[in-house]
């Protein structure tokens, strides 16, 4: 297939993070009413507030600036959609994917809340994603994930009278089979690369016995003994350790609760012992060897450069840099495609392939729907455990044909 060359970037913000920006230059403009339903955010003589999220929103091309006194302008309703998200890795998302649409109607001079579905046609067929030096049309899932949140955006608009259509109804989304087919999994692993990852990532830490190796073998062992999304452990606090009915579990956030949703998962002897180790080997650098409040996962001090103490939050790309780190030390050939996501893959399919209950896998992994959890599973077990050769034995039983001839 001929790739088309590109001819304009499609999302000049793909790399904006909704954190605060320079502020505004004054203007003489009098104090307005706050927006309704962000009460956080206000404009007042000084332009919107350095509330991350409005900044992030007056970045967007096309999008009119609202005016003096206007609590349901475009710009402050955005704020507020995006503000209505579940969760940050969300509000990222669907920021990326609307600065996409708004980037193509600013090339095309188009005002947004104008648009019509033909305009919304021709973003789709000229969408591409960059990969590598070069540009190529998305994937069905990622073309189905930006009109989803385009579409969002008009129905929040719509709700409140700023625009008159959403454009995006009668638009054709790719069908579910062609965005499972187009989905990239992130790799699973066996149980025997599972535990040879573990020791190896443990071993290590023993053998050195510094801070970030005992981290390293707490972060695979979080991966791989529990099942949580990476943004539920590195959004973790020391405090988040607890106990419930004698066990010893880790609060948490959950997917698609808003910022209160909270549950807590079982923490294991295995589990326990790296991340005790870790907890110890963190605390002796700290005065009477107590660890303050803050992230129960975080950077380690530079050995050498005193400007990086350290102390800071894990990401998920240091989650992943990580968890590539010792995958190839165990040499695991899957190392260099592996992503946290692929511990939660892991180890819903080593349960389901040992025959534990869908029930106490869908209630670890913490899904509404029992067809998500068996999404996830990546095994054969289903093969080797079909009714099929009962099938056959029962039928066997009654059938006169003389299969010696």
């Amino acid at each position: 297939m001929t790739v088309q060359p590109r001819p304009a970037p499609e999302a000049p913000l793909e790399a904006v993070v909704l954190l605060p920006a320079e502020p505004t230059p004054p203007a003489p403009t009098p104090p307005a009413t706050p927006p309704v339903a962000a009460p956080v955010t206000t404009l007042g003589a000084q332009g919107l507030s350095p509330d991350p999220i409005g900044q992030a929103v007056t970045l967007l091309p096309a999008l009119p600036p609202d005016d003096p006194g206007d609590r349901y302008g475009p710009r402050l309703l955005t704020a507020a959609w995006l503000r209505s998200q579940s969760s940050d890795a969300t509000r990222r998302a669907y920021y990326r994917d609307l600065a996409g649409w708004l980037d193509y109607c600013a090339r095309t001079g188009l005002d947004p809340r104008a648009a019509r579905r033909a305009d919304i046609d021709d973003w789709s067929a000229s969408m591409t994603v960059d990969v590598g030096a070069r540009s190529r049309p998305p994937s069905a899932a990622t073309r189905a994930r930006r009109l989803a949140a385009v579409s969002s955006w008009y129905t929040y608009l719509q709700s409140n009278d700023a625009t008159d259509r959403n454009p995006t109804l009668l638009v054709k989304r790719p069908t579910s089979a062609q965005i499972a087919a187009s989905a990239h999994k992130a790799p699973t692993l066996s149980v025997a690369e599972t535990a040879l990852l573990l020791d190896t990532a443990e071993g290590r830490a023993v053998d050195l016995g510094t801070e970030a190796a005992w981290r390293d073998a707490a972060v695979i062992a979080l991966l791989f003994y529990t099942a949580l999304r990476v943004s539920a452990f590195t959004g973790a606090d020391l405090e988040d350790l607890s106990a419930e009915a004698g066990y010893r579990v880790l609060w948490h956030g959950t997917k698609g609760k808003g910022p209160d949703g909270r549950d807590y998962v079982r923490l294991d002897g295995e589990l326990c012992r790296v991340l005790d180790a870790y907890l110890a080997v963190r605390a002796e650098r700290h005065p009477d060897r107590a660890t303050p409040p803050g992230p129960l996962l975080v950077t380690a001090p530079h050995p050498y450069d005193p400007t990086k103490p350290g102390d800071k939050s894990l990401t998920q790309r240091d989650v992943t840099n990580i968890l590539r780190r010792q995958a190839e030390r165990a040499g695991l050939p899957a190392a260099p495609r592996l992503s946290p996501h692929s511990g939660r893959r892991t180890v819903i399919t080593t349960l389901l392939g040992n025959d534990v209950p869908l029930a106490k896998v869908q209630d670890l992994a913490g899904h509404a729907d029992p067809r998500t959890t068996r999404g996830y599973d990546d095994t054969n077990h289903k093969l080797a455990s079909s009714p099929v050769t009962d099938l056959t034995r029962i039928l066997a039983r009654h059938r006169t044909t003389d299969r010696n001839q």
